[in-house]
């Protein structure tokens, strides 16, 4: 339900990243960062980020810059090895749409 109501919520966007969060929490690209960040972009641990609400382009460029390598994290290069640019910026529209806590 509340996948329901976010989603209707982002329709009434007229942010370009819109499209972007729909396609992602449509599939099961968020299925990945889920048990770590959370559906609600809240880190499960203290030592995991939060990323409900934080810059569109921030969470995009740290995406690319651990599939690149060039940011170090064993578990977040794993997870972005095989990422394409789109599944990237829609997580990243995804988990900035949410509200920050």
């Amino acid at each position: 339900m509340r996948c329901i109501f976010l989603f209707l919520a982002l329709l009434c966007c007229v942010t370009p990243g819109w499209v972007g969060a729909s396609w992602a929490m449509d599939g099961d690209l968020i299925a990945g960062c889920a048990p770590c960040h959370g559906l609600d972009g809240i880190g499960r641990d203290a030592e995991i980020p939060n990323l409900a609400g934080q810059n569109e382009a921030y969470l995009f460029n740290q995406l690319r810059a651990f599939r690149a390598g060039r940011r170090a994290h064993q578990e977040m290069q794993y997870m972005s090895r095989h990422m394409t640019e789109l599944e990237m910026q829609s997580l990243a529209a995804y988990f900035s749409s949410l509200p920050p806590r």
